[in-house]
């Protein structure tokens, strides 16, 4: 019988290449220190790895402004690194996906400072998104092209000293691409063909939803930034782009795309899941969903309703680098010590019973919470610089791993180097170390439930089928599988089957407030 594609109903990490392990002691993780620790994720239990980017970069966001799509940053090693971490993840039985960021380059990449140094409406410009500016509010000044703001605050305009102004969607160290130039497609096919050459098994797309511009650049005036078919995402001419993508991953075995889409519309996520374009794309709703059984249900129903006439399978997420790590969401509003974690536990067992591939971010398998004490001095996120503190910014759920010990650097780094970001006094309990040995840890459950999910998916058909539950409830059937989510606080009757896996203890035949089962009728 022929396998299904093995990403189709993977379990993947994501590994937040700065904070994961830290192999030289400069203070940031790199690819030695992820080699190091890949017989973690090995026993964790899950099929892959997603790198978030390594490139050369200045690192004014994270790795997302890249210098040199085609070589390692000097802080996280070397291309010989990189290859020995392909081989070794492999050696593992781990693929490994890493992340290609298209929509925009580093202010350092080669390209944009030979833009700088041509003068307006040069070849070398062409590139790029650059703009003359129009009428300010006053006589004499101008102003940004178009009312098009930054994610990350402020305009998405800044002006150069000969006046022209180019565009800038996130950070301004971070240009847009002009993806209606030739020399840009080209570029990016022939660096998805550098990596792949190198044994990568597929690729995570950074902003896939952006790339194309109207060329007209008319203003919001109030719209949304990421409308379908704006001005700003979800251009039409994407889709091209994609299809070449696919072309290419087709020409080698088993290699596939996920792409980061955020849309408002089903309808045009589904776009991108065509059977010749993208293989995967997130499905962000989940992690933005409230503790909440209605809102669950209304979530998974619409995310399978969307990919099912394109035969592509649903793919879930919690938590990731850029969002509130979910242990920590789930404590509100109520704030009970201990919630989050209870929650935490209980939305996993929902997660991995879901048709489909599911996505771990680093440090959810230890309950780490989001970091919100953070001194100001610290942190690094441009969407805090560029709101000077209005937006706290991502780096809450940046800090790295703890391993082992009882302070920091917990094992993330050699003894006595301060990591990039620092780490709570409070996570000695937390450490990989200290879990493993503790068989009531969520490390544990974990990997408990993950080796069950690997024992029971190839007897699970992809169909699933919603079974009647109170308001509080959700309760799903995949063949012998039953998976019920216990979202209110009062205890609830067991649906019919052998119980495999609870979060908490059952309470005899009910399952408790903020618990899951799984149970099976086989």
């Amino acid at each position: 019988m022929t396998r299904i594609p093995w990403w189709r109903d993977a379990v993947v990490y994501e590994v937040y290449v700065r904070s994961f392990a830290d192999s030289d002691g400069n203070g940031d993780g790199d690819l030695q220190g992820i080699r190091s620790r890949l017989g973690h994720l090995r026993d964790l239990g899950v099929d892959a790895l997603w790198l978030t980017p390594f490139y050369t970069s200045p690192l004014a966001d994270g790795g997302y402004d890249v210098a040199d799509y085609r070589d390692v940053d000097p802080r996280f090693g070397t291309l010989a690194d990189f290859d020995a971490l392909v081989r070794d993840a492999h050696a593992h039985g781990l693929r490994l996906i890493v992340d290609i960021v298209p929509n925009h380059s580093s202010d350092r990449h080669p390209w944009f400072r030979e833009a700088l140094a041509a003068p307006p409406e040069s070849p070398a410009r062409d590139r790029y998104i650059f703009r003359s500016g129009r009428p300010g509010e006053h006589p004499g000044e101008e102003g940004p092209p178009t009312d098009w703001p930054s994610a990350f605050g402020g305009p998405a305009w800044t002006r150069v000293d000969d006046g022209e102004w180019y565009l800038h969607l996130y950070a301004r160290e971070q240009p847009d691409f002009n993806w209606h130039h030739p020399d840009v497609r080209r570029e990016f096919e022939e660096i998805l063909r550098f990596w792949l050459d190198r044994g990568v098994d597929g690729f995570r797309i950074d902003v896939a939803a952006g790339l194309f511009k109207d060329q007209s650049f008319p203003d919001l005036n109030g719209r949304r930034r990421r409308v379908v078919n704006g001005p700003m995402y979800g251009r039409p001419e994407v889709h091209d782009v994609y299809r070449r993508w696919r072309q290419i991953l087709d020409e080698y075995d088993d290699r596939m795309a996920i792409g980061e889409v955020w849309t408002s519309s089903p309808e045009d996520l589904a776009l991108y899941l065509r059977p010749d374009e993208l293989h995967q794309v997130f499905q962000f709703d989940l992690q933005l969903a409230p503790w909440s059984a209605p809102a669950f249900r209304d979530v998974v129903t619409a995310a399978i309703k969307a990919v099912a006439p394109t035969g592509a399978a649903p793919t879930w997420v919690l938590s990731s680098h850029d969002s509130v790590r979910h242990i920590t969401r789930y404590e509100q509003p109520e704030s009970v010590p201990g919630i989050g974690q209870a929650r935490a536990k209980a939305a996993l067992l929902m997660l991995l019973a879901l048709p489909g591939s599911a996505y771990l971010y680093q440090g959810e398998e230890l309950g780490l919470p989001e970091v919100t004490d953070l001194p100001d001095e610290a942190r690094q996120d441009p969407m805090w610089k560029r709101t000077n503190g209005q937006r706290v910014g991502r780096d809450g759920c940046r800090v790295p791993l703890p391993w082992s010990g009882t302070a920091e650097p917990y094992g993330f780094s050699p003894d006595g180097v301060g990591p990039w970001l620092p780490m709570p006094g409070r996570w000695a309990a937390m450490t990989v170390e200290a879990q493993s040995s503790d068989p009531s840890s969520m490390l544990a459950f974990y990997r408990e439930a993950l080796a069950l999910r690997r024992r029971l998916r190839d007897g699970l058909p992809e169909d699933m089928e919603w079974l009647d539950s109170p308001d509080t409830a959700v309760l799903f059937r995949r063949g012998p599988l039953t998976c019920a989510l216990n979202c209110g606080e009062d205890p609830l009757p067991l649906p019919p089957g052998r119980p495999l896996l609870t979060s908490i203890p059952l309470d005899g035949d009910q399952l408790p407030g903020n618990a899951a089962v799984w149970l099976t009728t086989a």
